[in-house]
């Protein structure tokens, strides 16, 4: 990765820059993810009123013998253990709790899901050269920077774009380009206006040196280097 003007250097001074800007740029970003996030939290509750509906039909028509009544609970009871989980998912974007480590594939993949439906209506391509290698980072920063990364490329392009991501390991550290490139002859996109206001070039610098993730703009991307996650809390004995 080759240094320019908008490099953000590890230093304890950056480290030491007030906050303000960095949780600015954390609320922008949840508020624009807010109508995906509202979406992967009411799905399945959705799905647990509607089948409540149809149990309660069968009920009031008495036709379920024991043994479907039976049949329609274990599905009742599938469906509310998966809108738990999925509301515990959705909470750690507003309540990270102690930072995880992820696989940087697993991750990128993560945002890149959260994002694919919007993409999709805006006439964005994506296109993901992604490494397999079992290499962890730590999820918040990888989370902040990548989707602070997407949304503000996407929101300065003028027009239907390619979006490529690609990551490597390279020098002991994930290297992650985000980049877009405009399509000739892309069909008439549907134009939607962002949930809250558009994400820039600041937004995505704050989140780098509140992170201390090292940051280089170039034209119409952005590489984002990150240490490899290393637990650094004492290990606990589990009780006998």
């Amino acid at each position: 990765m080759t240094a320019s003007d908008d490099t953000i250097p590890f230093t304890a001074s950056a480290a030491r820059k007030p906050r303000t800007g960095a949780e600015a740029a954390r609320y922008g970003v949840l508020r624009r993810l807010g109508p995906v996030l509202k979406h992967d939290m009411v799905v399945n509750l959705q799905a647990i009123s509607m089948m409540a509906e149809v149990l309660n039909a069968r009920l009031e028509r008495g036709t379920d013998t024991p043994a479907d009544f039976q049949t329609s609970i274990s599905k009742l009871n599938r469906l509310a253990r998966d809108a738990v989980a999925s509301c515990i998912k959705v909470a750690t974007w507003f309540e990270p709790g102690e930072d995880v480590s992820i696989k940087l594939d697993q991750g990128i993949e993560e945002c890149l899901s959260l994002l694919a439906s919007n993409f999709n209506f805006r006439g964005f391509q994506v296109t993901r050269e992604l490494t397999n290698a079992d290499f962890q980072v730590w999820r918040i920063a990888l989370r902040n920077l990548v989707i602070a990364s997407l949304i503000s490329l996407t929101d300065a392009s003028s027009g239907a774009c390619e979006v490529t991501v690609k990551a490597e390991i390279r020098n002991g550290a994930a290297e992650i380009t985000v980049r877009v490139t405009p399509l000739e002859d892309a069909a008439e996109p549907l134009v939607i206006e962002p949930s809250y206001r558009h994400l820039d070039w600041a937004d995505v610098q704050a989140l780098a040196v509140s992170e201390q993730v090292e940051l280089v703009r170039g034209p119409d991307e952005i590489s984002i280097r990150m240490p490899r996650a290393v637990a650094t809390a004492p290990l606990q004995i589990a009780p006998v």
